[in-house]
């Protein structure tokens, strides 16, 4: 197919007009943006699959209501399936908190006899047992719970299942009338060779697919690393609960890599505090060798063979990517800043190959009529004149082009 030749004066007022209104959607659309950008990659990852039970000769509508109810069952059913390990050694570690409080405190009680034999005036045991009286219920609850609701959270846990609903509608929305979207995405975008590898919506798909892939490909190597860490250091003598609660600690580690830029300190942390509160503190500064060690293995190994392969993206763009999404909308941001990266590499690369650009450089000024002397005065005429205009010496003939040459210049 010919690329479609984009003229200056089109480029000229785009240009313009793209970035004013790129910036008036950024700074005006906030939240509703966000939400329509969630429902679109949720809608675009599941469309494939929606064709595929259209094979199946059922109207779009069915097939879309098949898929999501599919999805749902499958979440559902996999929080059951790991529900029961993770919540009994959840509540196994929740009950075995106070005994790690209280040994801090036997420790900190002894660190102050210390201090006061010695005639140091340091107090650390009140303000220790205080500090540590504080996470340990809230660690524990106080009530039983794992984690004690206040107002604001209340309130944020029911904004973000509304914004959960949402999100769903809008995507089943979207997938009804998948479509439609896709032959509006052809319309406007260059036309391609007709084949699958040449499709735009086709090729986006594609890019998200490549980052879905890549994103629970990491997350299992890193949750089932740290598990196997923690079980190897207890089978060792360090840190002995990290054996007994690996399952727990592992699945908690995988679920924070979702988490951009500080998803390794998450996930690192329980662990790590539960050994600072136990009466061998220096587990803790193992397991936070340990966990920095793990975390070079995810920045230089994991991470770029994972991620490279899967969206095709200079470490630099994705680095970059991460903190714009960041910048504009939190941690959501920086997390579906990757997929965006994606779809826009693909888009570019569409564009690359479909389309071409009105060169903007002037065309180059003709070079001056080639010119010749006058064998009687020397003055410089044009070439082929019949008379020199300053003499009116005729001119033309062999003898004359002969008398030009050697004539003095």
């Amino acid at each position: 197919m010919e690329p479609v030749l984009v003229p200056r004066w089109v480029q000229l007022v785009l240009l313009p007009v793209s970035i004013a209104g790129a910036y008036l959607l950024l700074s005006k659309a906030g939240h509703v943006l966000l939400l329509f950008t969630i429902a679109g990659l949720i809608a675009l990852f599941l469309n494939p699959l929606v064709t595929l039970v259209q094979r199946a000769r059922l109207p779009r509508g069915p097939a879309v209501a098949i898929v999501m109810g599919s999805v749902v069952a499958l979440a559902v059913g996999l929080g059951f399936v790991l529900a029961d390990p993770v919540s009994s050694q959840a509540t196994s570690l929740q009950r075995e908190i106070p005994g790690y409080v209280d040994d801090a405190n036997e420790s900190l009680a002894d660190l102050q006899d210390w201090l006061d034999r010695r005639g140091i005036d340091i107090q650390v045991k009140q303000e220790g047992e205080s500090a540590l009286q504080t996470i340990g219920e809230r660690l524990t609850g106080g009530a039983g719970e794992v984690v004690g609701f206040t107002r604001d959270a209340v309130t944020r846990l029911v904004e973000a299942s509304i914004a959960l609903i949402l999100i769903i509608v809008l995507a089943i929305y979207m997938l009804i009338y998948g479509d439609r979207i896709g032959a509006i995405a052809r319309a406007v975008v260059p036309p391609g060779d007709g084949s699958p590898e040449d499709d735009f919506p086709t090729r986006v798909q594609g890019a998200l697919f490549g980052w879905v892939r890549g994103q629970f490909l990491f997350c299992v190597i890193m949750g089932t690393s740290a598990g196997l860490m923690l079980w190897v250091l207890g089978s060792f003598g360090i840190f002995p609960e990290g054996k007994e609660y690996a399952i727990a600690f592992g699945v908690w580690f995988g679920i924070a890599e979702l988490i951009p830029y500080i998803g390794p300190a998450i996930g690192g942390f329980p662990p790590v505090l539960i050994a600072a509160l136990s009466d061998n503190p220096l587990d803790a500064v193992w397991l936070i060798i340990a966990f920095t060690g793990l975390q070079q293995i995810e920045g230089h190994v994991v991470a770029p063979n994972v991620f490279g392969s899967a969206l095709q993206l200079n470490p630099l763009l994705v680095i970059f990517g991460l903190l714009l999404g960041g910048e504009i909308a939190g941690f959501i941001g920086a997390f579906i800043a990757l997929p965006l990266a994606a779809i826009m590499r693909e888009t570019v690369v569409y564009f690359h190959r479909h389309t071409r650009f009105q060169r903007w450089d002037l065309p180059a000024a003709e070079p001056p009529p080639p010119k010749e002397r006058c064998p009687e005065c020397g003055a410089s005429i044009a070439l082929g004149a019949e008379e020199c205009p300053a003499c009116g010496t005729e001119l033309g003939g062999e003898g004359a082009a002969a008398a030009s040459a050697t004539a003095p210049g």
